[in-house]
């Protein structure tokens, strides 16, 4: 999943940032509406993190370009303001959700996977191909019943690999949805990632190399 946070509040930003990184998301960072709406152009987002009071730009009229837009990212508001009118004036806007300052951490996660969800296809409960089992809930992993302990990115490859179902996925799709923008797009990161997945899953290989054009789960 990638995210999108534009928020003013730099310590608050970064520290949400942070949080999501851990919890396995791509996390991008912006601190206006208009280098939110650069980012909102050039890259696909699963979730938009909007404050409603942003600079340059108002969040206002970054959810309403949003909407117009017609582009598939779901909008969770953020705002200091708790007035019943206020959350009603965000909603209305077109915003999916919204959410007042200070908020539970754990709340926002919920509602980011929440939102993320309905931008996409819901996936099952557990992805499964070949003899592999990945739980996102749990974040776990098995191949033929035997626990496999993954790190976040690998994770998060094997994770599309298996919601392909069967499809090639290309390193620069990897990288767009695994990754953020402070990768470097030559780096060679994506095929470091799936040299230890491989690694870890064992034999018999699993994931295959498509010459010149990606991998597979077959």
């Amino acid at each position: 999943m990638r995210v999108l946070i534009a928020e003013d509040e730099r310590m608050l930003a970064d520290s949400i940032a942070e949080g999501l990184r851990a919890e396995a998301l791509a996390v991008d960072v912006v601190y206006d509406g208009d280098a939110a709406l650069e980012r909102l152009g050039v890259n696909d987002y699963d979730v938009l993190v909007l404050d409603r009071d942003l600079p340059v730009v108002h969040g206002d009229d970054v959810c309403r370009a949003v909407i117009d837009s017609g582009a598939n990212v779901r909008v969770l508001m953020l705002t200091a303001a708790g007035a019943v009118r206020a959350r009603v004036d965000g909603l209305r806007l077109g915003a999916d959700d919204y959410l007042t300052k200070p908020f539970a951490f754990e709340e926002l996660v919920a509602r980011i996977h929440a939102l993320a969800r309905r931008a996409r296809p819901a996936d099952p409960p557990l992805l499964q191909r070949a003899d592999v089992r990945l739980d996102p809930s749990r974040r776990e992993v098995y191949r033929d019943g035997r626990y496999v302990h993954l790190a976040r990115k690998e994770f998060g490859v094997l994770a599309e690999l298996l919601r392909a179902d069967g499809k090639v996925v290309s390193a620069e799709q990897l990288l767009e949805k695994v990754w953020d923008e402070h990768t470097d797009p030559f780096t060679n990161t994506v095929r470091v990632t799936l040299m230890k997945l491989r690694r870890k899953l064992g034999d018999p290989p699993l994931i295959e190399t498509v010459p010149g054009t990606g991998y597979r789960i077959p």
